[in-house]
């Protein structure tokens, strides 16, 4: 077992160090809890390899159990700190600055701008969904036509950012296009006060989104389940695509928000692949003169329209 006789006491010394820190029991300390979860993660999966590698041992399942129970313990104040977050969402008193006060407080300081300097997905991230989508995510219904994308959440950073640099209204609705489970339109209502509209072709997406928006008392957020192609898109000042589909479709329904843009100008943000097709419309203008970057929140204007 000389392997094992290696890896086995720095695993549990690993594991062990988590247990035993109180700081890491501490509600406020979100960040270095994912972090410490994130480490117990990757303990359980070294030891599920030492497992296929050297066969079913008493000390490794003992030690499996060991991690699995530890990050158990840790998971279950996340939980209860989820609870009462939700729990102050519902009832009002957790909306605008004073949640985004709160998220910041939680998941770390963030750059200028509201956005994180980690590439993917971070601790932001696992605090807005664990805070918004409170149950487990569902199973696709519906087969998705070939231009379409495999749902991937937009990550949290990107929305941030978003509510930063686009000058919302109270007037405003906003749409997110492909909306999954419904984190950008929940979150951009919570962070904005506006009213926010998320669209999604699938519908077990949808029927969870709108539990999640339930759940929160948000009457002002609504999930539509439909075609971004044939669906009623006149409503909206302010559109959100973090690439749910690309070629052809894309196009399609790009040309149904020119023709929203002949009534009243509108604003485009995307986020991914989707960006660089967009930058080539013409009835759009990129509000910014750098180069459009996919890996980046880009902001388009249409013109302002003779009704406005």
């Amino acid at each position: 077992m000389g392997l094992l006789d290696n890896v086995f006491p720095a695993l549990h010394t690993s594991i062990q160090a988590k247990e035993n820190d109180p700081t890491l029991y501490a509600e406020e300390n979100f960040r270095a809890r994912a972090s410490a979860l994130d480490s117990l993660e990757f303990a359980i999966d070294r030891i599920a390899g030492l497992l296929l590698r050297e066969g079913e041992t008493g000390v490794l399942t003992d030690l499996q159990h060991y991690a699995e129970s530890v990050r158990t313990g840790l998971e279950k104040v996340d939980e209860a700190l989820f609870r009462r977050l939700r729990r102050e969402i519902a009832s009002g008193t957790c909306t605008g600055g004073t949640l985004r006060q709160r998220i910041a407080d939680l998941a770390g300081p963030a750059t200028p701008g509201g956005v994180q300097s980690e590439e993917g997905y971070d601790a932001l991230d696992a605090l807005v969904n664990g805070i918004l989508l409170e149950y487990p995510a569902p199973e696709n219904v519906d087969q998705p036509e070939p231009e379409m994308i495999f749902y991937q959440p937009t990550p949290a950073r990107i929305v941030l950012e978003m509510v930063e640099r686009v000058d919302f209204r109270p007037d405003d609705i906003f749409y997110d296009i492909g909306s999954g489970l419904g984190q950008v339109a929940i979150l951009v209502h919570l962070l904005t006060g506006i009213r926010t509209r998320g669209v999604e072709i699938e519908p077990a997406y949808t029927e969870y989104a709108r539990r999640c928006t339930e759940g929160l008392n948000l009457s002002a957020v609504q999930f539509i389940n439909g075609d971004a192609r044939t669906g009623d898109l006149g409503e909206g000042r302010i559109f959100f695509l973090y690439t749910p589909f690309t070629g052809q479709m894309l196009e399609q329904v790009l040309e149904r928000l020119r023709q929203v843009s002949t009534r009243h100008r509108i604003r485009l943000c995307t986020f991914g692949p989707c960006t660089s097709q967009v930058a080539q419309q013409r009835w759009l203008t990129s509000v910014e003169p750098n180069p459009v970057q996919a890996n980046r929140l880009a902001l388009f204007t249409s013109a302002i329209s003779c009704g406005e």
